[in-house]
């Protein structure tokens, strides 16, 4: 099995020869940019200068002494992303404004300088290693037109490896994604996961059958599913990507052995806590994901609540590599609703209703009427193909708040099958439970 080619990345990044990473060479520079991250933001930040003005970088000596400093949720960049830049505007290259699914109002940004996207462009060189190589020709699903957008420095990172990037943009039209990974040859596929299972599930998807050697799946959450489906009908390796726009898009990337993500940890300090209580929980233990930028000039974030599920998984991966692993995440904080005594979540609807063939996308919502619970599914499924809507039934009963809520009457469940793509499901909008219940919980 390879190493994952991050290793010899991070060593050179921070002056180390290749094969002699160690976990205590990375803390090291870690807690070393963690102070210059800290001072910096109390110099240029107007946020953080008044959240850290009782803080003396220079006392930060271990992670147990940084993890008493305060949280920054996206709330305090919504209100005033201005605060947090470091930098003069004449160097912010790029401006990303950020909408939450479901929510109105003004908008995060997120700016960037030159020098803050080229550390992007870097990571996904190496990143993309695991799947790729020079030659290999890579259809990239996501967007791109814009300078500084993820598909163009997707883009130029692989023309930096030699590869050959095939810039596409979101799938808005299925056949014609296929159409154009056939003329171009592509080998590789980078996208969003449904709209990689609309390509797979198309009456036309046995084209791509056996020319497709790797797929990365990025921008919102992988179910079991999705990845199996995909590797089924293509006979290719799917691999998974953490990102996101307030983490330089870069987060951590998949291996050879495919089980938790790779950080990037040589930009980017993560910790997972308990989203309730804020303590950092020990290695193996499910909660948050927070993160802090280490190399960042033009809006440095220090313990950024993302709202993503994840853990970090003990011992030694099996490529070898002595970076931590992160499990692939599956869910948010935010994604979990109360049915009677136990919860639904967006990951236990995904891994139940992809695992259905001809399913390329739900949703969810849950309302009440009379004392009791509906939970209305809408499926959007495959032209040309039918789905039984007892199998939907069926697949939703293996969650255990439905089938709990059913058997007892409180619950019924309202299935709707049809091939309508739903608003913004050629974008890159995540899937959630809309829940429009006054009451949340029986009593």
């Amino acid at each position: 099995m390879i190493k994952t080619p991050l290793d010899d990345w991070i060593s050179r990044k921070i002056g180390l020869q290749s094969g002699t990473l160690s976990s205590d060479a990375i803390e090291h520079y870690q807690l070393i940019q963690l102070r210059n991250t800290i001072a910096l933001a109390k110099e240029k930040s107007n946020y953080y200068r008044k959240s850290l003005a009782a803080v003396d970088p220079n006392k930060i000596v271990s992670f147990d002494e940084f993890s008493k400093l305060p949280y920054t949720f996206p709330q305090d960049i919504k209100e005033n992303p201005l605060n947090f830049v470091c930098i003069s505007p004449n160097h912010i290259e790029r401006i990303v404004s950020l909408q939450s699914s479901g929510t109105t109002g003004v908008p995060k940004r997120i700016f960037f300088t030159k020098e803050d996207q080229e550390l992007t462009v870097d990571f996904f060189d190496y990143g993309m290693r695991n799947l790729v190589g020079p030659t290999d020709r890579v259809l990239i699903l996501l967007p791109w037109e814009s300078p500084g957008s993820v598909g163009d420095l997707l883009r130029i990172a692989l023309e930096r490896m030699n590869a050959y990037p095939i810039p596409y943009g979101p799938v808005s039209n299925t056949d014609e994604a296929i159409q154009a990974a056939v003329t171009y040859q592509a080998n590789s596929i980078v996208g969003i996961p449904t709209q990689v299972l609309s390509m797979v599930r198309h009456k036309n998807g046995d084209l791509l059958q056996g020319k497709i050697k790797s797929v990365l799946l990025s921008a919102d959450h992988v179910s079991n599913s999705i990845s199996r489906a995909i590797e089924e009908k293509w006979d290719c390796k799917v691999f998974n990507h953490y990102g996101m726009t307030e983490m330089g898009l870069g987060g951590g990337v998949q291996c050879s052995a495919r089980l938790g993500y790779h950080l990037r940890e040589v930009d980017l300090y993560f910790e997972i806590i308990n989203p309730e209580t804020g303590e950092v929980l020990p290695e193996g233990e499910l909660g948050e994901v927070v993160f802090t930028t280490l190399t960042r000039s033009g809006m440095p974030l220090i313990r950024y609540r993302t709202g993503d599920v994840s853990r970090f998984i003990s011992g030694t991966c099996p490529c070898g590599s002595v970076l931590r692993s992160m499990e692939v995440v599956k869910g948010r904080v935010s994604g979990k609703k109360r049915l009677g005594k136990f919860d639904i979540s967006v990951a236990e609807l995904d891994e139940v209703l992809f695992s259905i063939e001809n399913v390329l996308n739900y949703q969810c919502e849950i309302d009440e009427r009379n004392g009791k619970d509906y939970l209305y599914v809408n499926i959007m499924k495959a032209d040309f193909n039918n789905i039984d809507e007892d199998v939907v039934h069926h697949a939703l009963q293996k969650i255990l708040a439905v089938r709990n809520e059913v058997v007892k009457d409180r619950l019924k469940v309202v299935v709707n099958i049809d091939n309508q793509q739903f608003e913004g499901s050629n974008g890159t909008a995540k899937r959630q439970i809309i829940d429009n219940r006054k009451v949340k919980v029986h009593i």
